[in-house]
């Protein structure tokens, strides 16, 4: 891609994943990108041992190497005055200041805003946060499993109420990802007001304001204007009520496959002929919109049949010139082989410092 942020310096003092994924999608972007990292501990994440049940490789650890690609690292004890020097010097030659440390510990330290601004009176100072830089909790740390997903509702809704316990964020730095890119966004902004004005903001993402704000903003205000709160549905093999062109379809030897069609008319025929039923298409009972979501419980049926009668791998590639909207329900791995997740570079082979690809 174009390099839209070559020329761009940002001095980044933070940890784990949810602000230093900002930095990493700035240096993709083409910002030289400075990562300070303590001498002896570094990030406190390359300690960690394993991660969603899975064993850490400390010489390939994809959780440092996430939210860290293309950064350069300098190794500082910003608590020794020779080393708050040098953050200065940096920072006196730097664009962006991107921390997620504590208030307490920022101004223990001496890098809060009023401490950078002094080394350089125009950088963009970016925080991110758990719970915001305002309030009671401001000074409450956090991880994304707990202010980005249970916090917010998103937990909550996600579980269906017939389960005993609410499901956990099932990947690791899900949320930590998406506040990343918020904040990359946000100092994106705070750029181009700058260069428009000559003003230098400073400005705050939290865990819990990315979901609330945006990702899920549209069913917190269905929330305030209903008083109910949306909960997630039992998963089973067919469509959703009311219309039989949604809903999570099993083949038959187990997999899933989704169909999404919110306005079904237009697809009738199509999807009837995909499915190897295409008389159905000319059943007055099916061959409306009208009817058809009449008739939902009936389609449901067919198309749970249909699909259920062959494996996940033939409806996989079936169903790629199925003009409604769909998808097969893959795992991790089974993205690994996705033939548009390859030709659009959203997986690629990097040297690593081993020699070795991955």
């Amino acid at each position: 891609m174009t390099q839209v942020m070559q020329g761009v310096r940002v001095l980044e003092v933070a940890q784990f994943t949810f602000v230093p994924a900002a930095g990493g999608l700035l240096a993709e972007w083409g910002a030289d990108v400075i990562k300070i990292e303590h001498p002896v501990r570094g990030d406190l994440q390359r300690g960690f041992l394993n991660v969603g049940g899975m064993k850490v490789d400390p010489n390939r650890n994809a959780l440092m190497e996430h939210p860290n690609r293309g950064k350069r690292s300098v190794s500082i004890d910003i608590a020794t005055p020779d080393g708050l020097a040098l953050i200065y010097e940096i920072a006196a030659t730097s664009d962006v200041f991107l921390t997620n440390y504590l208030p307490a510990a920022r101004k223990r330290l001496k890098i809060d805003v009023a401490d950078i601004r002094k080394a350089n009176p125009k950088i963009i100072y970016a925080r991110g946060s758990a719970y915001g830089d305002k309030g009671p909790e401001r000074e409450v740390g956090g991880f994304d499993n707990t202010a980005f997903w249970m916090r917010t509702g998103i937990g909550h809704s996600m579980t269906p109420a017939e389960l005993d316990g609410v499901l956990m964020q099932g990947l690791p730095a899900f949320g930590d990802s998406i506040g990343g890119m918020t904040i990359a966004g946000g100092i994106s902004a705070a750029l181009y007001h700058r260069e428009k004005t000559g003003e230098a903001v400073e400005f705050d993402v939290s865990l819990m304001s990315t979901p609330a704000g945006g990702r899920a903003g549209c069913a917190i205000d269905m929330a305030i204007e209903s008083g109910a709160s949306m909960r997630n549905r039992m998963p089973r093999s067919g469509s959703s009520v009311g219309n039989p062109f949604m809903g999570g379809f099993r083949t038959s030897d187990g997999g899933t496959v989704v169909l999404n069609m919110v306005t079904p008319g237009p697809y009738i025929r199509d999807t009837f002929t995909h499915l190897g039923i295409p008389q159905y298409a000319d059943d007055p009972r099916f061959s409306t919109v009208e009817e058809l979501m009449r008739n939902w419980e009936a389609v449901s049926a067919l198309v749970r049949d249909a699909i259920g009668s062959k494996p996940f791998e033939y409806w996989r590639k079936h169903l790629r010139t199925l003009q409604g909207q769909w998808a097969p329900v893959q795992s991790l791995t089974d993205m690994i082989t996705d033939e548009q997740a390859l030709a659009n570079d959203m997986l690629f082979e990097v040297e690593a410092a081993t020699a070795a690809s991955r």
